[in-house]
């Protein structure tokens, strides 16, 4: 009897030590496999890569029904120079082309966002829902520089809307969507992650992209780029591709740039820039070495605007601009991304490096002088004192720019000229005419009074 108890005993023993063993060394190994540690210094956190977290059909199911089909008419003339050469025959025929992108519903009451260039030119724009009603759309404003424009559609009923996130908060590495219409598939959603932040791509600072790799084509522009709550973070624009297709990278405009422009063109009709008043350039070994100072980080100010916030707040030649409210920054569309997303007179905590101490100052944005609007495919500034003074007026906006195709041919007529009125408006700036004029739709005639290069008094129906 005591001989059993014993080898009952060992075998009990034995079990518990075999099974300890299972537990320690297989199923261990099998949950270190599916598991990432990652520890810096005392912390410590497990990721774990479950379906429940890379799930985005919620996401995907919500912004679907808020992306639309924008459908671009256009009219150009083509004219025959053989026919114009022998018979003095002129006019041309006109040639209708199509074009298609995206577009986002922002509000239940039909207010969209696309890309400027997906509506470039338009003599007549249609927008498809998801339930495939379509719907003729009103151009309320839009914004070359940053390629937003806003139209507006009248439904039958309330419509489905996307929400706004703030893009601020974007992580580089986060799982997005983007949903679109490429080459005409309506309703095509694909995923990818942040591939990063503020990307400049024209070198100029202006931009401030965020850059993903979830496939975008042609077709996608002005479509929706999501989080996975199916939030907006941004308006998808363009691709980098040597092709024009697809390749790796896509870049989206930030949902508080375009909130912000949005709600400029609804409530002044045209988009209020404030600027900090600085020049300069961001920070590297190379021009940390040429300027001969140790920091590699930060935006570093070469010149403050006379009569600026910057000025008036004490920010000097030398001082390095570390963060933006609680922004960090580091590079120049960093920092003027987050000068687009205020307005002037916004207050700005700017955090800089001088001397070695840092330091902390609010700095009042001013306007921008050089504010801008389009309209029929004419861009307008406002003119400036020694205009006013050459031509002996009071005022007027000039022709900075002209877009429009069927334009083009009287370019050189019409670039650099000074509109006085629009349908006995008086064009005193940007934002009074651009005020006007976004009551007009496109493809209603206004009559133009202006003067040319040389103070000749011009009249024009456009």
């Amino acid at each position: 009897m005591k001989r059993l108890s014993s080898l009952f005993l060992i075998s009990l023993l034995s079990g518990a030590t075999t099974l300890g063993a299972y537990k320690l060394f297989i199923e261990g190994k099998s949950n270190r496999d599916s598991v990432v540690t990652m520890a810096s210094g005392n912390y410590a956190k497990n990721v774990g890569l479950t379906n429940e977290m890379v799930d985005f059909t919620t996401a995907a199911e919500t912004t679907i029904h808020t992306v639309v089909h924008v459908k671009n008419v256009s009219v150009r003339t083509v004219s025959d120079p053989i026919m114009e050469f022998f018979y003095g025959a002129r006019g041309g025929q006109q040639q209708e082309q199509v074009g298609t992108g995206s577009g986002v519903i922002i509000s239940q009451d039909g207010y969209i966002v696309t890309n400027n260039h997906v509506i470039k030119g338009a003599t007549d724009l249609e927008v498809t829902l998801n339930n495939n009603k379509s719907y003729k759309a009103k151009l309320i404003g839009t914004d070359s520089k940053m390629d937003i424009a806003l139209l507006k559609i009248n439904a039958d009923d309330k419509l489905p809307y996307s929400t706004f996130a703030d893009s601020d908060q974007v992580k580089v590495g986060e799982w997005v969507l983007a949903v679109g219409n490429p080459y005409n598939l309506t309703s095509t959603v694909t995923a990818g992650i942040v591939s990063a932040k503020a990307r400049n791509l024209e070198n100029n600072g202006l931009q401030s992209f965020i850059q993903t790799d979830a496939a975008v084509n042609p077709g996608n522009s002005g479509g929706a780029l999501v989080n996975t709550r199916g939030e907006l973070i941004g308006i998808n624009t363009m691709i980098s591709s040597p092709t024009g297709s697809y390749t790796g990278y896509s870049f989206a405009i930030p949902s508080n740039i375009t909130r912000k422009i949005i709600e400029d063109i609804m409530e002044f009709g045209n988009v209020q820039r404030g600027i900090l008043g600085v020049e300069g350039g961001e920070l590297n070994s190379k021009a940390s070495k040429e300027l001969g100072i140790k920091d590699t980080e930060g935006f570093y100010i070469n010149k403050v605007t006379k009569n600026s916030g910057a000025e008036k707040a004490g920010l000097q030649k030398g001082d390095i601009i570390k963060k933006l409210d609680s922004q960090k920054i580091d590079t120049f569309s960093e920092l003027s991304g987050y000068i687009s997303t205020k307005r002037p007179n916004d207050k700005v905590q700017v955090t800089f490096l001088r001397g070695g101490e840092t330091k902390t100052v609010a700095v009042t944005l001013i306007k921008n002088d050089i504010a801008t609007t389009e309209f029929k495919g004419l861009e307008l500034e406002n003119i400036d004192a020694a205009d006013k003074k050459k031509f002996k007026i009071g005022y007027g906006v000039r022709i900075k720019e002209i877009n429009n195709d069927n334009l083009k041919p009287y370019y050189d007529q019409l670039k650099g000229n000074i509109i006085l009125s629009v349908d006995n408006v008086k064009a005193t700036d940007v934002e009074t005419i651009s005020k006007f004029l976004n009551k007009k739709a496109e493809n209603q005639s206004v009559n133009i009074q202006m003067i040319n290069g040389i103070g000749q008094l011009i009249q024009i129906i456009l």
